[in-house]
């Protein structure tokens, strides 16, 4: 199973903002994208939700093309999205959040017990209004709904932004664990290059909306890429 991304493009305006970017995240890998603010990373998630059209170039889940595909087809071919700034519910319970993530399914369909396993804490505040959670609890209520309609891919953006130490390490936990299922590939775009470096098995470097580099998450610290990404 995997998610090929070849030479996409993208403009906002007048402005060329994805410059023939390409990647490939396959199942039981963590692939990372990492850049300082500004480069397209963003850009490139949501353009392969289908948020923003592409002008050139192919997306593709196990061979099927995306491109041409709604956010809401592409969630359901299994594209799982957790943005930036998380976007919960606020008003909606912890409870309603989470069926919220299978609200493309049949009626019948129950909330996969694992998610309280994986996130206890959303266990213990499932009655709770999203908007009364803290920043590091509604993160990991952002991920636990869109990993409640099982996808194929996951794709998240910055997870670890404005949240504390010891919730990073949850997610990041969480993140591995999933990946190591081996049925599950796993897009993260992040900044916090420790974390990022903990959790990639590849990795692609963005700059001014191009790849500058790409490589195995092993070969990080040989690669520069922390100076590549250096503020």
């Amino acid at each position: 199973m995997s998610l090929v991304v070849q030479g996409i493009n993208q403009y906002y305006g007048g402005s060329h903002i994805l410059r023939d970017v390409s990647l490939e995240a396959t199942a039981g890998k963590v692939t990372v994208v990492l850049g300082r603010n500004g480069v397209g990373k963003t850009t490139l998630l949501k353009s392969l939700m289908g948020l923003v059209p592409i002008k050139t170039g192919t997306i593709t889940l196990n061979g099927v093309a995306l491109q041409g595909a709604t956010p809401y087809e592409r969630a359901r071919a299994g594209v799982g999205y957790v943005p930036q700034g998380r976007e919960i519910f606020g008003r909606l319970t912890v409870q309603e959040n989470l069926a919220m993530g299978f609200a493309g399914k049949p009626a019948s369909t129950k909330l996969p017990p694992e998610l309280f396993e994986w996130f206890p804490v959303l266990h213990d505040m499932r009655h709770r209004r999203g908007g009364d959670l803290s920043g590091g609890q509604q993160q990991q209520l952002a991920i636990a709904r869109a990993l409640a309609a099982g996808p194929k891919v996951l794709v998240l953006d910055e997870p670890t932004e404005g949240i504390q130490p010891s919730i990073i390490k949850d997610i990041g936990r969480v993140i591995r664990m999933l990946a190591d299922k081996g049925s599950m590939a796993i897009v993260l775009v992040e900044q916090y290059y420790d974390f990022a470096r903990e959790l990639a098995d590849d990795y692609i470097v963005m700059e001014r909306g191009s790849v500058l580099a790409r490589g195995r998450g092993a070969n990080m610290e040989i690669d520069g890429v922390r100076e590549l990404v250096a503020i």
